[in-house]
């Protein structure tokens, strides 16, 4: 059978990363377009309930989706390098540097999703559950709710680039053609300065504020996002 040859497991890896990724960045968009505008309008006693029987159950399925697209996609980029015959002809490729990208700007979502939001929102969870039986309410509440916001928003902007290059490593074959050792190592050190510049603020910022004060708005969000896969390529065309 097809599906039992390596390129038949290989195809199931992919699949089983679609599957969990389109489950993963489907509840984020949800969480940041529907969900959090819903909860600004909506009555407390509403927001309550919600918070204590419908989050919950949406953050276990967003954050084992997250966990399973990381691990899918790593154990994929692997094979891929084994199939490129290493590091070396890998980045050779602008296969490589795209999925790599695209893959890097996941893992940082992730990190987030496991090490910020899901923390962040068992405290604001926690709280409704005592607030709602009467027991008094962690002053520490608040300011995980707006950190686990910051940080959600941060991987909407995240997300946008990420998908791009994702599908970029298939369809945008000269995307990087013209590789030089300089330009790679450029690619690399400006690449990871700006995702550690806007990880930084989604860790650090005041929500709201400064330099978070565009992720306030979901078009904000979109419009950052947009502008960050702008700048990524532009990288390319000027690196490449």
């Amino acid at each position: 059978m097809a599906l039992l040859s390596s390129d038949g497991w290989l195809f199931l890896l992919r699949w089983i990363h679609f599957l969990a990724g389109i489950a993963w960045i489907g509840l984020l968009y949800y969480f940041n377009f529907v969900q959090t505008p819903f909860f600004a309008e909506t009555e407390p006693a509403v927001r309550s309930g919600a918070v204590q029987k419908l989050v919950p159950r949406a953050l276990w399925w967003f954050r084992w989706a997250a966990m399973v697209t990381f691990l899918s996609g790593w154990i994929y980029l692997l094979h891929q390098l084994g199939r490129f015959g290493g590091v070396r002809d890998f980045f050779a490729t602008s296969y490589g540097w795209a999925i790599f990208l695209g893959g890097t700007l996941g893992s940082f979502m992730w990190a987030n999703v496991w090490f910020v939001i899901w923390p962040k929102q068992k405290i604001v969870i926690q709280n409704a559950i005592d607030t709602a039986g009467g027991r008094p309410a962690n002053p520490a509440a608040a300011a995980a709710g707006a950190r686990a916001g910051v940080a959600s928003r941060t991987n909407v902007v995240f997300s946008i680039p990420m998908l791009f290059y994702m599908g970029a490593a298939s369809h945008l074959p000269d995307l990087a053609e013209k590789m030089t050792r300089g330009g790679k190592v450029t690619m690399a050190v400006v690449s990871a300065i700006i995702i550690l510049l806007i990880e930084a603020n989604a860790l650090c910022a005041t929500a709201g504020q400064g330099a978070a004060k565009p992720l306030a708005t979901v078009k904000g969000t979109l419009w950052a996002g947009f502008i960050l896969a702008a700048i990524f390529y532009l990288l390319f065309e000027i690196l490449f």
